[in-house]
């Protein structure tokens, strides 16, 4: 209840104080990329339940001669890269906490194609409302991989406090000025999960 009532003031109050920047990050996008100014996508809340998540859009749509979209690194633009290195891509999930979607602090929101691959152990990530930031995005970010990225959640997920938000809330804060693991080794956004039978079960 304390959880859900910090989630709900402190969202309200960032969407008010933070309109002016929103404003202009929707001016950004739409003058760089057009419409639509946001990015949305199903992705799976607490319990696994599905939810719309509202981003601002930072890749165009372009596709190759195949018909495929074009690697992440190839539709990311200037001003896209600049959002999703200073994280202000992320600003409008703040609705999604008002709603009760997400959290200001749990797991990331992934696909909902990874449901069906997770094992148990994965799975445990869903026990709670997904965040905003976490406690693998203050100990890594993209440059972890999902071993270890599922590691951290669960251990979240069995450490969970009042105290312990507000430390990664905290940890974001300094992760984001200094503009650390916003992309992966080997691509500019994290390389998308498959599976992995053989993860340890055990807690980090």
């Amino acid at each position: 209840m304390c959880k859900r009532l910090f989630d709900i003031i402190v969202s309200l109050l960032g969407i008010i104080i933070l309109s002016p920047v929103l404003l202009v990050c929707a001016l950004l996008v739409w003058m760089s990329m057009g419409q639509p100014v946001f990015f949305r996508q199903i992705r799976p809340g607490l319990k696994g339940r599905p939810f719309r998540l509202i981003k601002f859009r930072t890749m165009t749509n372009k596709r190759g001669k195949d018909g495929n979209l074009l690697p992440d690194e190839k539709r990311m633009t200037r001003a896209g890269r600049f959002l999703r290195s200073s994280s202000l891509d992320e600003l409008p999930e703040l609705f999604n906490v008002l709603k009760g979607e997400m959290s200001l602090v749990g797991p990331r929101p992934l696909l909902m194609e990874y449901i069906p691959l997770y094992n148990d152990f994965q799975a445990r990530r869903h026990d709670v409302r997904p965040g905003i930031t976490g406690w693998a995005q203050i100990n890594g970010r993209n440059l972890v991989g999902w071993d270890e990225r599922f590691k951290l959640d669960v251990w979240y997920v069995e450490n969970r406090s009042f105290w312990l938000d507000l430390k990664i809330l905290f940890m974001t804060v300094i992760t984001v000025f200094k503009a650390e693991g916003i992309s992966s080794g080997s691509a500019a956004t994290m390389e998308k999960f498959k599976g992995d039978d053989h993860v340890n079960k055990g807690v980090l």
